[in-house]
């Protein structure tokens, strides 16, 4: 994996390690490796959550843990989300908004009936391998692949992208998420 960090942050180390600014000047806000890390466990563990959830109790339950999934781990509060899932296309293929990416995630929307509910698929296991990392600032983006097994143990590989923005209160949320299934060609 690659990481590649902006040259503003080299500057304020430098800056700060010269005694130009006092340690009461200087706020950091960057977004670190581990915290991205850690946002991407949780997507995965939330995705669980939801497929458990369903199984257990049925669409109303999953459809509660998905909004707070949206809630806590997406910017949909900063601002549109640049969100493209996997199984999505035509004039439905983009969701910037908070009620596109729940039809994604749990279905059951008329107006997006061609969703059928990607994380209800009966999901046990994630796992990512990031191919890059992009750190500048308070934003960062992740490239690679997320592995995901059903029950059956038939697992599912999709090309992801991921980006993160670390907000004022200091949380690492999803402002574009773009998955996408593998080239077979």
């Amino acid at each position: 994996m690659m990481l590649h960090l902006k040259k503003s942050t080299l500057a304020l180390v430098l800056l700060a390690a010269s005694g130009a600014l006092s340690a009461a000047e200087i706020a950091n806000n960057n977004i670190t490796e581990a915290e991205i890390k850690a946002a991407q466990d949780g997507w995965g563990a939330a995705l669980i959550k939801i497929s458990d959830d369903y199984r257990a109790g049925g669409i109303e339950r999953a459809k509660a843990t998905a909004e707070s999934v949206l809630d806590s781990a997406y910017g949909y509060q900063q601002g549109p989300v640049l969100f493209k899932p996997t199984l999505a296309g035509g004039v439905q293929t983009f969701r910037t908004n908070r009620e596109g990416a729940l039809a994604y995630f749990v279905g059951n929307n008329s107006a997006y009936p061609t969703d059928k509910g990607f994380a209800l698929k009966n999901w046990q296991s994630y796992r990512y391998d990031n191919a890059a990392l992009y750190i500048n600032g308070d934003m960062a983006l992740t490239m690679g692949k997320v592995h995901l097994v059903d029950r059956d143990n038939k697992e599912t590989t999709v090309d992801k992208t991921w980006g993160f923005k670390k907000g004022d209160d200091g949380k690492v949320r999803i402002v574009l998420h773009h998955s996408s299934l593998p080239y077979e060609g």
